[in-house]
């Protein structure tokens, strides 16, 4: 990204991948799914006047660690790197953004580092432990990808490895208002990039793995609890979620101020309404 330093940083036994720009109050922006920190190539640097700003590599993503393990790719580990990151680059509190997985690890940091998260924006998701425990047939058939990519090694690395542009390029295209063109040529160049690595299409896999296997029974235990900062919901209006859930209406009682906006397009839109997006982001920020 123009105007960033991008690096590795060991954080326990894990490196991730990120890069860093801007000056101000410090800003950490996590991606999901199939994506690298790549998908903020629009939104960051409009960001970087007012805020210092960082965009990460989940672990099993991009430049970042990826493990064998499933357990290591539970929501809390995965938010442990990051917090830990944030540490070493000198930042104790910080605004906590995410996307998808990024927003599912967000999620989970804000309620294992609640004293570090100064605001928690969550784009285009509901709670993982509702959509996984009142699955509905509509949401079952919209994100398969659940399931399929939950299935034990090496059953979906096989079929994905087979052609990744086309496997994954069908999901970029499958939850909502988007086509190939609505994405920046070279932010789809990175994704292809990535996605094409074995080690990343394993690492997406054990991502879904852990969801169900790990972060499931995480979130039971957690039911109780509430997101204590300022917490914005942003989700794509002609999306999947948005067609399934009212999404705000699932974080009401999981979060105690919370605000909520529908961005125009599908669940990709920080790629496909960069403009937009980052408009909602200044406004909750600021």
């Amino acid at each position: 990204m123009q105007g960033f330093e991008a690096g590795c940083l060991r954080v326990g036994e894990v490196e991730i991948a990120y890069e860093i720009g801007g000056s101000g109050p410090p800003v950490l922006l996590l991606h999901g799914f199939p994506q690298t920190r790549a998908m903020w190539t629009t939104i960051a640097p409009r960001l970087t006047q007012r805020f210092t700003v960082v965009c990460a590599d989940l672990r099993g993503y991009g430049g970042s660690w990826k493990p064998e393990v499933v357990a290591d790719y539970s929501f809390r580990e995965m938010g442990r790197d990051q917090a830990g990151l944030m540490r070493e680059l000198g930042f104790e509190k910080f605004h906590l953004v995410g996307h998808d997985r990024g927003a599912r690890t967000a999620h989970r940091m804000a309620l294992d580092f609640p004293q570090r998260v100064t605001s928690l924006t969550l784009m285009d998701i509901v709670p993982t432990h509702l959509l996984l425990d009142e699955l509905t047939q509509d949401v079952a058939k919209a994100y398969y990808h659940w399931f399929f990519l939950a299935q034990p090694a090496p059953f979906p690395e096989r079929l994905i490895g087979a052609d990744p542009d086309y496997y994954f390029e069908s999901c970029l295209l499958g939850w909502g208002a988007s086509k190939i063109g609505d994405f920046d040529p070279g932010q789809l160049a990175a994704y292809r990039a990535a996605w094409r690595d074995a080690d990343t299409i394993r690492g997406m896999c054990n991502d879904y793995r852990a969801a169900i296997e790990v972060d499931f029974a995480l979130d039971a235990a957690d039911l109780d609890r509430r997101v204590t900062c300022p917490t914005m919901v942003l989700y794509g209006a002609d999306g999947a979620m948005a067609r399934a859930y009212d999404v705000p209406g699932t974080w009401a009682d999981r979060c105690s101020d919370l605000r909520a906006q529908g961005i125009p397009g599908g669940h990709f839109f920080p790629d496909t309404a960069p403009e937009e997006t980052t408009a909602a982001l200044l406004d909750f920020l600021g």
